[in-house]
């Protein structure tokens, strides 16, 4: 564990970002729930704890840099990617995760309650069909379809002024084009997260 926890350290490094010993902790307890949850409720395909601290962790943490709202709604959140290890950087800024499947977001409840993360709520349903109280200033994805689809889907759920945060492998080219003309790409950033040899890109889309 001392060896995943330096791999972390090294990472967080790399992405110059800063983290209290107690973040740090906080983040191996959730790869440690997460490897466990695992096995049974196979939320993630990569089985490797390192591998999940860079292809995971680092890759969730690699978009802080670049995000400013205060209020997220992060679709299609799967494990909790990028949302929980966004929550525990940023325990001032409130994560809502939502996901239809109920295995996963049982695993999030369980994370929610072990972690103390007082600022990350945990929905079940589709995105479509999601009714929160309010909007949000930022939704993010690091899993969804199409930039088209998280245009449509989710753009219902964003105040005015409120910015989509879509995580991409390689630059989508071709999903651009298809983007609704409503919406602009504001900012492309090209990113660097350590250890992960694949592309990896964040777009940046706010209404025109």
């Amino acid at each position: 564990m001392e060896g995943l926890k330096n791999r972390l350290l090294a990472g967080i490094a790399d992405l110059d970002i800063n983290v209290s010993d107690a973040q740090s902790e906080l983040l191996i307890s959730y790869l440690n729930l997460l490897q466990k949850w695992n096995k049974a409720y196979n939320l993630t395909a990569i089985r490797d704890p390192a591998m999940m601290v860079s292809k995971h962790l680092l890759d969730s943490l690699s978009i802080a840099p670049y995000i400013n709202a205060m209020r997220y709604l992060d679709v299609g959140t799967g494990a909790g990617l990028p949302g929980i290890p966004l929550a525990i950087l940023y325990p001032e800024k409130h994560f809502s995760l939502l996901d239809s499947n109920g295995k996963k977001t049982r695993f999030l409840i369980e994370v929610r309650q072990q972690l103390k993360l007082e600022n990350v709520s945990v929905h079940t349903e589709r995105v479509e069909l999601f009714t929160p109280e309010s909007a949000y200033d930022g939704v993010l994805s690091r899993a969804f379809a199409s930039l088209q689809d998280m245009v449509t889907g989710c753009e219902k759920h964003l105040l005015p002024g409120g910015k989509l945060y879509a995580m991409k492998g390689i630059f989508p080219e071709t999903e651009l084009s298809q983007v609704p003309k409503h919406f602009i790409v504001e900012h492309s950033y090209s990113l660097s997260v350590p250890n992960v040899d694949e592309e990896r890109h964040l777009l940046v889309l706010a209404r025109r």
